[in-house]
């Protein structure tokens, strides 16, 4: 059965007919063109897929599209300025060589927004545990580690 909803992705008003059934990420990706998306497990365990959703960090593969009906989505795409300068976090990830493949880049740097957005410096291991939904075969996290202690000092010394 569909269902219309009304949801704001990236800053973007979007009117959709999704089926009861269709998965937040399935929209984003297949509907929208949203690449930064990513189809892993499907089941909620590897991050891949992870999304802002009211500016908490979530698993799209397990939430339903029409749970964002009068929702703000953000994806990777939305963290770039109007000029097309990047995010402290995207930026950190480059500077700290934090991606390989790049298949889970786009979900940590999601939830690394959440985690900057609280405001506060979190030890190494507090910010291993914040990441542990994600998955990555590539970088041992060291790296990724880096970048999130980087962009969390940058960004605290801006406030």
């Amino acid at each position: 059965m569909l269902k219309i909803i009304h949801m704001k992705v990236n800053g973007t008003e979007r009117e959709l007919a999704v089926d009861d059934r269709e998965s937040l990420m399935d929209t984003l990706r297949n509907r929208l063109g949203l690449t930064s998306v990513k189809k892993g497990c499907e089941v909620g365990e590897c991050g891949a897929c992870t999304v802002l959703v009211d500016g908490e960090a979530i698993d799209s593969c397990i939430y339903l599209a029409m749970w964002a009906d009068g929702k703000n989505v953000m994806t990777v795409e939305g963290l770039k300025s109007k000029t097309g300068e990047l995010s402290v976090i995207q930026q950190a990830f480059i500077d700290e060589c934090a991606v390989q493949c790049g298949f889970c880049t786009p979900g940590i740097i999601m939830s690394a927004v959440e985690i900057i957005g609280t405001g506060r410096m979190y030890t190494r291991d507090e910010l291993r545990k914040l990441i542990s939904g994600h998955l990555c075969r590539c970088t041992g996290y060291e790296n990724i580690l880096n970048a999130l202690e980087k962009a969390l000092k940058e960004s605290l010394a801006e406030k």
